[in-house]
């Protein structure tokens, strides 16, 4: 994303986390209704979701150390997200066909709140 600007970056990965949570939302909702499904849906759900409000959260933080605090947590709950995608797919729950966009977007979220620490904390 060259020659965009900070608050255009910032608005993009708001709208970029959130269409995360709901299509983990949907995703959720299409597993096969067992026991093993709904147990690790459910850890599924809570970490997704967990991305799109940190990095809310990060947007208004008040200082830099609660920003990289907050940036932190986004990092860690998206990689969480990408096991539990992981495990649903390896085990057969989840087709992996279905869970491949998925994958892929949180992946890419992960990618760039990792720099977005990583540039966060060289700065400090």
């Amino acid at each position: 994303m060259e020659n965009v600007s900070k608050v255009d970056f910032v608005t993009a990965l708001k709208a970029r986390t959130k269409k995360l949570v709901l299509d983990s939302i949907k995703f959720y909702q299409a597993l096969p209704k067992t026991e093993e499904a709904r147990i690790l849906g459910k850890q599924f759900i809570r970490c997704s979701s967990s991305v799109g409000a940190n990095y809310r959260a990060a947007c208004r933080s008040r200082s830099k150390a609660e920003f990289y605090a907050k940036l932190s947590i986004v990092v860690e709950e998206a990689d969480e997200t990408a096991f539990w995608i992981e495990i649903l797919t390896e085990s057969g729950i989840a087709d992996l066909v279905k869970a491949q966009p998925l994958l892929k977007e949180v992946n890419e979220i992960l990618a760039i709140v990792a720099k977005a620490r990583k540039t966060v904390s060289n700065n400090k």
